[in-house]
């Protein structure tokens, strides 16, 4: 007697993965129209991207997230040491019955001028966060707010303070990495060059992005660049992606709007640098809405959009 995949053979009805339609091979299911076989990218979300619309009804929410398609997301509500109102076990059962896996976390921690007498409570802080977020199984645990610097003794100081976290983290078995917005390209000026600062067109001093780039072990500390900022802040994201080679394996991907819409971003070019880089995970950013959309409505299209594009593997 033939095995039922013999007889599926014999019709046709059995590809490499298995049965058409996805009954025995859910990768082989349709994506998009006129992709049938096509099997989803893998796409993260930045849970942010979703505001109250997620945060009124955390379950259903983390559902349509991978109904959309996404499957894996990086949370941003760790409070009181809780995820989004639940303690760290019972947030991730929600998200392992969604079918959503937790993969990164942003957290900020409780002040933003750091100082040598202050090091060690940020410290606490860390063992505290990476202890908990053990317990979710992340990969990576990014600071996502920018302390205050002010000169290149405030940069040295906050150097000092990420490479302490990144170590805490690793312990852990954790990668920890800072998230940057604008303000992160702006200088710091030494007394003794101000005087050199006679044309605005040519700026003196040193960026601080680049300080905390030059200044932390890169095997403590990543970054993940937010693409749209780094342009909003006057910056090309693959300078620094040559400049700084392999200290950029996470990206936010983040337009004015929904992906690609905007005209502002090459997104192609961007991709295809960062993979030559060595990129292990990205991460879907949506902050400005369209006037009549919903956020759901924005991170699905966004979603469409690299799930579509030929440069996003």
């Amino acid at each position: 007697m033939e095995t039922k995949r013999e007889f599926l053979k014999k019709l046709g009805l059995l590809t490499v993965g298995g049965v058409v339609g996805g009954a025995m091979a859910p990768a082989t299911a349709s994506n998009s129209k006129g992709n049938l076989f096509a099997p989803k990218k893998v796409v993260g979300l930045q849970l942010y991207s979703l505001g109250r619309e997620l945060t009124e009804d955390v379950p259903n929410g983390l559902k349509k997230v991978v109904e959309i398609g996404y499957s894996r997301a990086e949370a941003a509500s760790y409070r009181e040491r809780k995820m989004y109102g639940y303690d760290v076990p019972e947030f991730k059962k929600v998200a392992n019955d969604a079918g959503l896996e937790i993969t990164g976390s942003h957290v900020n921690p409780p002040v933003r001028k750091y100082t040598r007498d202050n090091m060690g409570e940020i410290a606490d802080f860390w063992k505290t966060t990476v202890e908990d977020h053990a317990k979710l199984g992340v990969n990576t645990l990014v600071q996502p707010g920018m302390p205050q610097i002010e000169n290149h003794d405030d940069a040295a100081i906050v150097c000092e303070v990420f490479n302490k976290a990144g170590e805490i983290a690793k312990d852990a078995g954790i990668r920890w990495g800072y998230h940057n917005h604008n303000h992160e390209f702006e200088r710091v000026v030494k007394e003794e060059d101000k005087a050199k600062q006679r044309n605005p067109w040519m700026p003196v001093g040193d960026v601080v992005y680049d300080l905390m780039l030059e200044g932390t072990d890169p095997s403590l500390v990543f970054f993940e660049m937010d693409v749209y900022w780094t342009v909003m802040g006057q910056n090309d994201p693959l300078e620094y992606f040559e400049k700084y080679a392999g200290r950029f394996p996470v990206l936010h991907i983040k337009d004015r709007s929904v992906l690609g819409q905007s005209g502002m971003m090459n997104f192609k070019n961007i991709f295809t640098k960062a993979y030559e880089n060595g990129l292990d995970e990205y991460f879907v950013e949506l902050e400005g809405i369209k006037a009549g959309m919903t956020q759901f409505e924005g991170v699905k299209e966004c979603f469409d959009y690299l799930n579509k594009a030929s440069f996003v593997k």
